[in-house]
């Protein structure tokens, strides 16, 4: 049991409230998941528009946490919370009884809007409410670990409302956990803001939302269509309005973000360890459940209970992490759980078609495990780095950098995955196919298995896509752990001098 060292109750019983809506709005990325071919069949939207909502969420959360962060440190952490609970319950309404395509992509805007509300403000109330070192690392390892089970949770909870009801009950069960948020909050959370906050910079908002949105679209389609002139230019253009952002807030008396947060071992390193984990784990989870239903031949709801073990990983590397650095150096603690991780991609590099799933989760349980001892203490850095009176803002960072990591993770992985699967099918596949199936099949694994199914013998097609796949598989398997090992060195040398609750020395 955890102890309550100069916390009270109350505290304890504010995090269980901060806690529902973080894994709202993490399972929300994934939810739909599992509903998308039933509200494909009620609403008929077109391709481009089914994107628009899938993503639509994702990408106002990136673009708006940053804002969202320093708004609430300006008129209140616990205010914006509310009234992002508030949006989010309406929206999640909206949502479930849309009739048409763009009153489900408005009503995705609007979750996403209220998303990138409750993730900062949740994490900023609670460096407030635990002023202690180790109660403040628990409550954040347990925030953490709702947050980043959410994604693997959301689509078994969708799967499993989609047994029984409609696909716009996925978001119905938002509505009574944010109407919970509503009546306790205002008695359980108390108010924090900054004792003197500057003006709202609306510029350098724009400036955020127009840097982080063409680089999160830009990576986004080149996961899904391969490297192209308009993402390319999307990024181009993304990055350097972030160069503009950047310079304006060097030279505001009271920047948005303070760019200088960046200098300090702890935040710098730790804002580092962090995109990097999610940016390889965001990769790879997008391959292993491609793995598990197309080449294993999973049902979605089934492949979805084996991720199961991996938030059991999750959480166990989050308890270890917050017992070991209390005696432990966090550079140590965070380096030898990227050092987990990275060991646990190269036994994902290590599968093959004829793998068994124990054997293919039980690697990608240890990559969660390696993961979850980096994520609290990363966040802990980041936010206990800044002062107080920018806590908003600092855990707005964090998770910006976490979404980036996501969107770059997939778009990177999926491009050398995708990459190595044509080069691999290409002139392998039966020269008696006609020449529009031999394209489906090489453009992507899931095209490959929807041909098969139309031809006589489809188990030469599936038995060549699979081992495709499989090799690309393996390979961004191989090049995240390479990646995760030379992060591992780096973070433990960057943060060898921090000590936990002290704050860095900037360099």
């Amino acid at each position: 049991m955890i102890a309550l060292v100069n916390d009270s109750r109350r505290a304890w019983l504010g995090l269980a409230v901060l806690v529902l809506p973080a894994l709202l709005a993490s399972m929300d990325l994934s939810v739909l998941f599992m509903a998308a071919p039933w509200l494909s069949a009620d609403l008929a939207p077109s391709g481009t528009q089914l994107l628009w909502i899938m993503d639509v969420y994702g990408f106002l959360i990136a673009g708006l946490l940053i804002t969202m962060g320093s708004l609430g440190d300006r008129i209140g952490r616990r205010l914006l919370l509310l009234l992002g609970a508030g949006a989010f319950g309406g929206a999640s309404v909206l949502a479930a009884y849309a009739s048409t395509p763009e009153m489900l992509i408005a009503a995705r805007a609007l979750l996403g809007v209220g998303g990138a509300v409750l993730a900062p403000s949740t994490l900023a109330l609670i460096r407030s409410m635990f002023p202690d070192d180790r109660s403040r690392r628990a409550a954040i390892g347990i925030w953490t670990g709702a947050f980043t089970g959410g994604v693997a949770i959301g689509p078994i909870v969708g799967g499993l409302l989609l047994e029984q009801f409609w696909w716009g009950s996925v978001f119905l069960i938002n509505v009574p956990v944010m109407l919970l948020l509503l009546v306790v909050g205002p008695v359980l959370l108390p108010e924090s803001r900054d004792p003197r906050p500057g003006g709202f910079d609306v510029l350098s908002a724009l400036l955020s939302l127009a840097a982080v949105l063409p680089v999160v679209y830009g990576v986004k389609e080149m996961a899904a269509h391969a490297v192209g002139v308009a993402p390319a230019l999307a990024v181009l253009g993304g990055c350097l309005v972030a160069v503009l952002f950047v310079r304006r807030q060097l030279r505001l008396a009271d920047p948005m973000i303070d760019i200088r947060l960046l200098r300090s071992r702890g935040f710098g390193a730790a804002l580092g360890a962090q995109t990097m984990i999610v940016l390889a784990s965001a990769g790879m989870g997008y391959l292993a459940v491609q793995f598990l239903q197309l080449v294993v031949g999973l049902r979605p709801f089934v492949a979805a209970l084996w991720m199961l073990p991996t938030i059991a990983g999750t959480v166990i590397g989050i308890g270890l992490a917050t017992a070991l650095v209390r005696t432990v150096r966090p550079a140590l603690v965070v380096g030898a759980g990227t050092a987990v991780a990275a060991a646990g991609f190269a036994l994902v590099g290590m599968v093959g078609t004829e793998s068994s799933v124990l054997a293919v989760m039980s690697a990608y349980t240890v990559l969660t495990f390696g993961t979850g001892m980096v994520a609290p203490l990363a966040i802990d850095l980041i936010v206990t780095t800044a002062p107080p009176e920018r806590a908003g803002a600092a855990a707005a960072v964090g998770e910006t950098g976490a979404e980036f990591g996501g969107a770059v993770g997939i778009a990177v992985l999926g491009t050398v995955a995708t990459a190595v699967y044509r080069d691999e099918i290409t002139g392998a596949l039966p020269a008696a196919l006609p020449p529009d199936v031999a394209e489906a099949a090489t453009g992507t694994l899931g095209g490959a298995v929807a041909v098969a199914g139309q031809l006589p013998d489809p188990a030469p097609v599936l038995a060549i896509a699979g081992d495709a796949f499989v090799s690309g598989f393996t390979t961004a398997a191989m090049l995240a752990a390479t990646l995760l090992t030379v992060v591992a060195i780096v973070v433990t040398v960057r943060l060898w001098g921090v000590r936990q609750g002290e704050t860095p020395v900037p360099v």
